[in-house]
């Protein structure tokens, strides 16, 4: 366990020896401190927080790492954009409870500004890996409110809407630098849209898991009840997250963005070869890129070329779509009956990772014929499903203008319902009877051919009886 350690001298007149009197501890108090070289160790011994260098910077940083593990593995850094030039840091409370971490000539590197003013209070690394700083068993902050690129087991993804608070990660610089790059990841949502989770480089969208559907995001099947780790999506009017936490308190796993490789990946700690491997990775391929097909598309893997228009579209620029640029994506046959809404109806697809909710709208408790009709009455609304597949489904989610990034999924994926114009479902009813008749024509003409040919086959039977009856 990482350790305080203090030294002092016994003399004689014969020699002097040194003793060195070291003990761990989890926490401190207004009146302790840490200064770079000791640590604080969580009561369990799982988690450390201390002073590091990354790979060969001479920078020093406040962070997080896992106690047992031999690779130092960092899961949260204080100062991430402020690093310490020396080894002078001493993380403390100061007189009015606040959480200062000092630099060179006491200078404020970090800090933490609580509302409250608690003198009494103290800092506690938690075996969670979870930072901290209580008064009297209330949480003033914790270092879980505010992560760097790691997702720890019962960590929330998600938004506090009571406090405002958004907890979402950004990968480090590289390995060297862990001020924020560009990829982070996080619960996206405006007021009564459809949340889920996004990956952005910069500004621009990465990868979309695809709403939560009460069992898992829809664009990840894979996300299923398993050995390794339990789930849980919470949407409700205090708050909205993603956690999880793992089946087997001896497993260690955790989920962290890679800026080298450009993943979300899920780790898993193998003792016996001293490494980590990656369980899962996002984007696992060209259909997990965002908008690969352009609007009104989807992706199916598998597929020559991987990318089709949706039923009842067609691309808007044929001479690209040849050339395999979709970034146009795709327009509708026919034009909506805007002016005759009612006259609009709708296809269903099945299979599918649900378009982006950017531009959507959800409501828990209507049912889905209430959402078909809330979206007819709606000429801006472009397709419609239900927000909980649960029990048969409950819930209305729908989708206004064009509906981006959707994928097709073998065996696993969400229905969908989208808008189409009368004149299209009209077209595409003539060639579904026409195919129904053509069908029934066939059937009829074999059954005809079959009994015609048992009438002609008992006929020549009746006559061979007949000639032997009579000696011919």
């Amino acid at each position: 366990m990482g350790h305080l350690c203090f030294s002092f001298m016994i003399g004689t007149n014969l020699l002097s020896l040194l003793f060195t009197l070291c003990f761990a501890v989890d926490s401190i108090s207004p009146s302790k401190s840490i200064r770079d070289g000791t640590t604080l160790v969580s009561k369990g011994g799982s988690f450390e927080l201390g002073f590091f260098s990354p790979g060969s910077s001479e920078n020093r940083y406040l962070g997080i790492w896992y106690k047992n593990i031999p690779i130092r593995t960092v899961v949260w850094v204080a100062n991430r954009c402020n690093p310490i030039n020396d080894s002078s840091g001493i993380l403390m409370i100061n007189n009015t409870g606040h959480l200062v971490l000092l630099g060179q000539n006491k200078s404020v590197v970090w800090w933490i500004n609580s509302a409250k003013h608690a003198p009494s209070a103290t800092v506690e690394l938690l075996d969670s890996g979870n930072l901290v700083l209580r008064d009297a068993g209330t949480y003033l902050w914790q270092s879980f409110d505010y992560p760097s690129d790691t997702l720890l087991p019962g960590m929330k993804m998600g938004w506090d809407l009571r406090t405002g608070i958004k907890r979402s990660f950004s990968a480090w610089k590289n390995s060297e630098d862990p001020c924020p790059g560009d990829f982070t990841y996080g619960i996206e949502m405006e007021r009564d849209t459809y949340p889920e989770a996004y990956v952005r480089k910069g500004t621009a969208k990465y990868y979309r898991t695809g709403p939560w559907n009460g069992l898992r995001f829809s664009g990840s099947p894979e996300l299923r009840p398993n050995p390794l780790y339990s789930f849980d999506f919470v949407y409700n009017d205090e708050e909205v997250y993603y956690m999880y936490n793992l089946q087997n308190e001896s497993v260690i796993s955790r989920i962290v963005l890679n800026q080298t490789t450009s993943t979300r990946d899920r780790l898993t700690w193998i003792e016996a070869d001293q490494t980590w491997r990656a369980y899962s990775s996002v984007p696992r391929d060209l259909c997990d890129n965002y908008g690969v097909c352009g609007a009104n598309g989807k992706c199916i893997i598998g597929e020559n070329p991987v990318c089709q228009c949706l039923k009842g579209f067609k691309p808007k620029s044929q001479e690209k779509w040849n050339l395999m640029d979709w970034s146009l994506g795709c327009v509708r046959n026919k034009p909506l009956s805007c002016q005759e809404r009612y006259k609009d109806g709708f296809v269903k697809f099945v299979g599918l990772k649900l378009p982006d909710t950017t531009h959507s709208w959800v409501n828990k408790s209507m049912n889905l014929k209430e959402c078909r009709t809330k979206c007819l009455s709606n000429c801006s609304c472009m397709a419609y499903t239900s927000s909980d597949i649960r029990g048969g489904g409950t819930g209305c989610a729908i989708w206004f203008g064009d509906l981006i990034d959707i994928r097709q999924f073998p065996a696993a994926g969400q229905d969908l319902y989208i808008r189409m114009s009368a004149s299209e479902l009209e077209s595409g009813g003539k060639v579904k009877t026409a195919m129904i008749i053509a069908v029934s024509v066939a059937v009829v003409f074999s059954v005809v051919l079959l009994v015609g040919y048992y009438l002609h086959r008992n006929r020549r039977k009746l006559k061979e009886r007949d000639l032997k009856l009579y000696g011919v």
